[in-house]
């Protein structure tokens, strides 16, 4: 028999990167990234051509200027006498502290009111749908004018003047007032001997997550559900109640003190930083709770009723069987309503609060006339915190993923 010829191999030809489907997709994704780069460097060369036809270039040398202008609300010492790039600094720290204490408590809130809106009572279920219903669908910025005006103009001054409304009185065993200018807490003051008063807390907390994961491993390996509660709240509580007074009480409290008309001394959180993150905590744990619903109702009704069939309260069936499950499907979400309220701080200038929008974005732009730059740099900067927030929440949702083997 004649060996058939082995099949002759088409030489490579310049059409074949288009018509042949070997090549096709590669080149389509080279030509697209060429054409991008192409018009990225066109704009850049258009951009430098009309700012030196306008007599600028371009410099991030004003930040190292004085800045001349106050911040009310800092977490560092600031004066006008400090740079621009100090205050945008500032603004960053601000910015952060928003979107910090406003995720914290807008992620809280949302998985509450989220499990309340699935309750058996009827009551308890419309009035969270009303909640959900009614933050969710009025804009953020209504929210943050009007909760700083119900801050401002319902609660009392200070101290009052003669016929006026009554002035504030200190509260929780005068530890802390709430005026129409802010509210005053208390303020830690850390003396000797209060590092190793922190470091004995920071290996306390470190040795409870140790047994918790030891708690977790034995409980999927023996099925032995180790008590860990009340061992972690003493090793918590007693060595730093013993380093406490050992080391003769190292940190005490600063406490706030009515002095002329305005209270002194604490930790004074303005009116506009807490209208601020209370709106925007409200109006994104609207949006949490109904994806916190959405993941409980993912989850087969079935694995609730095998539950309840072997004994199991109905906290205990939330806790360990519903909503680890549920958590697979509510985390991914959740990092877009992160992101919502962490860029939805920039409306803080509506309320003076001076967040990075407000400073290197506000006063600095329009005192020294680097818009691009200042742009640029506010553009940068709500990347990476996008960016961020998105690679911590993605390596949470990983750790608990199923593992396909």
């Amino acid at each position: 028999m004649k060996a058939s010829a082995p099949p002759k191999i088409e030489s490579f030809k310049l059409s074949m990167l288009l018509s042949d489907t070997r090549y096709r997709g590669t080149s389509l994704q080279v030509i697209t990234f060429i054409i991008f780069v192409a018009v990225f460097f066109w704009l850049v060369d258009n951009t430098l051509k009309n700012l030196a036809l306008l007599g600028k270039d371009v410099s991030f040398n004003f930040l190292f200027l004085r800045a001349g202008y106050d911040i009310n609300q800092r977490l560092i010492p600031y004066n006008s006498d400090s740079t621009h790039g100090r205050a945008a600094f500032v603004g960053i720290l601000n910015t952060l502290l928003v979107a910090l204490v406003g995720c914290f408590f807008a992620t809280i809130l949302g998985l509450f009111v989220g499990i309340l809106r699935l309750s058996k009572n009827w009551l308890v279920a419309k009035l969270m749908s009303i909640y959900i219903e009614g933050f969710r669908n009025v804009p953020v910025l209504l929210w943050i004018v009007m909760i700083f005006a119900l801050l401002t103009e319902f609660t009392p001054a200070p101290k009052a003047f003669k016929g006026a409304d009554p002035q504030a009185t200190m509260l929780l065993f005068d530890s802390i007032a709430v005026t129409n200018r802010g509210t005053y807490f208390p303020a830690p003051i850390f003396g000797e001997g209060s590092f190793w008063l922190l470091l004995s807390f920071i290996l306390s907390v470190l040795i409870v997550i140790f047994i918790k994961k030891y708690a977790n491993k034995q409980k999927n390996e023996t099925g032995k559900n180790l008590p860990t509660f009340w061992i972690s709240i003493l090793i918590i509580i007693l060595p730093t109640l013993g380093f406490y007074f050992l080391l003769g009480k190292p940190i005490s409290l600063e406490y706030p003190y009515l002095k002329g008309f305005n209270f002194k001394d604490g930790i004074h959180l303005r009116n506009s930083f807490l209208a601020l993150t209370l709106a925007l905590a409200l109006y994104t744990s609207a949006f949490i709770a109904e994806i916190v619903r959405a993941g409980i109702l993912a989850i087969s009704k079935g694995q609730t009723e095998a539950a309840a069939s072997l004994g199991l309260r109905p906290n205990k069936i939330m806790n360990l069987i519903i909503l680890p499950q549920a958590l697979r499907i509510i985390v991914p979400p959740l990092i877009s309503n992160y992101l919502n309220l962490t860029k939805n701080s920039s409306l803080a200038i509506a309320v003076g609060y001076m967040d990075v929008r407000g400073t290197l974005g506000g006063i600095t732009l329009n005192q020294t006339g680097r818009e691009l730059e200042s742009m640029l740099l506010l553009m940068g900067f709500y990347l990476c915190v996008s960016l961020l927030i998105s690679s911590v929440i993605n390596y949470y949702n990983r750790s608990f993923q199923i593992v396909v083997r």
